[in-house]
């Protein structure tokens, strides 16, 4: 009764405010209490996954792949077939059989019924509204189970934040390839044959291999998958999470770089920022806006960068001073008049002094010409 009650505030709680905003307001163990409710676990050791024969892509791979990340399936046998009754003998069904019904670990998307993405499955507590594979399905429901496994002891608010990214910059890819969902519209210019499912691809026999080696060729795509995955995980736990918590820290303390808040700064290191800032400003109550932030790259040197409006954007929320613009050294300083200037882009995108306190006063000045101080 108390996980069911539990469960239902989690849901209602996530109707009204974001997943990014709960997860600061909930307790972990509550946050655990809402994943474990989406998924049927296995009642004792999976000893046969199913997945179907032939031809072999990048979602089943994967889905596979996972699934032997959990200690219930690491010894289980993969059988492939398209055969219904060798597949009624397995444990969990993956990419075929034309059945979704998780209650009974059967896991295919390619019915013309299945229209799920991750935010319908998840009852729109997810953004991402790409058709999900076999790939998504599995990640969807046993994905947190897999993060707790390599993860260990991390928070549970943690692993819910990696789950969310790793989906976004690993799996929905795969998701989206699978489906034939195009990344955007129009002719590319060029051609991509170097992603992770053009390598799973790559991996089958070819069509002219007099004694083809299916089955050795797919555990080397789920091993090359299970690498992928791994060291994919391993840098968002220990590159992008960290860079994440300085970023949070320097929007704590952006009215202690100046009161207006408008200019945010990073320690030492040269930490990669400008995807975290565009999350997290919108968690702040109210949410934040940040020009410029200040920090030093990694040889010491003292930057100020203007914020784009969004990730991948060229534009800029407030430019360095037109007047400034492809200028260096003396010649800058002297007509910004600040002492230790070294060069503003020819853009205006960014510039540097050799102080914290040259970079503020180049960032005020161009916060003044934009009268937004």
């Amino acid at each position: 009764m108390l996980l069911s009650q539990l469960t239902t505030k989690g849901l209602a709680l996530c109707a009204s405010i974001s997943l990014s905003r709960l997860l600061s307001r909930i307790s972990p163990c509550l946050a655990m209490t809402t994943m474990v409710s989406e998924t049927k676990k296995f009642k004792k050791a999976v000893h046969k996954i199913g997945t179907h024969n032939g031809t072999f892509h990048c979602d089943e791979v994967l889905a596979v792949s996972m699934l032997k990340m959990l200690p219930e399936c690491q010894d289980a046998e993969i059988v492939r077939s398209r055969d219904e009754d060798v597949l009624k003998e397995c444990d969990i069904v993956v990419d075929v059989g034309a059945v979704y019904d998780p209650d009974n670990h059967r896991y295919d998307h390619h019915q013309k019924s299945f229209t799920e993405t991750m935010q319908s499955v998840s009852g729109g507590r997810k953004p991402w509204t790409t058709r999900l594979s076999s790939a998504g399905l599995v990640y969807h429901h046993f994905g947190r189970d897999v993060l707790a496994a390599r993860l260990g002891d991390a928070p549970a608010d943690t692993r819910e934040v990696l789950y969310d990214r790793l989906y976004q910059t690993f799996v929905e890819e795969i998701d989206a390839v699978d489906n034939g969902i195009n990344q955007y519209d129009g002719t590319p210019r060029y051609q991509v044959t170097s992603t992770i499912g053009a390598r799973v691809s790559r991996l089958n026999p070819a069509w002219n291999d007099p004694e083809p080696d299916e089955r050795g060729r797919f555990e080397r795509a789920v091993a090359l998958v299970t690498a992928e995955f791994g060291e994919a995980l391993r840098r968002l736990h220990t590159v992008w999470l960290p860079a994440r918590q300085l970023v949070e820290a320097a929007l704590r303390d952006r009215h202690r770089v100046h009161p207006s808040g408008l200019i945010a700064e990073l320690p030492a290191g040269g930490a990669p920022w400008k995807d975290h800032l565009f999350t997290l400003e919108q968690q702040l109550e109210p949410p934040a806006q940040v020009m410029f932030m200040l920090y030093t790259d990694q040889n010491g040197n003292w930057r100020v960068q203007t914020v784009p409006p969004f990730v991948g954007s060229f534009d800029m929320r407030v430019p360095l001073k037109k007047s400034w613009r492809g200028l260096r050294d003396d010649e800058l300083s002297k007509e910004s008049g600040i002492s230790g200037c070294v060069f503003v882009h020819a853009s205006g995108f960014i510039g540097g002094a050799k102080s914290r306190e040259s970079v503020l006063e180049m960032a005020l000045q161009s916060l003044r010409e934009a009268d937004k101080l």
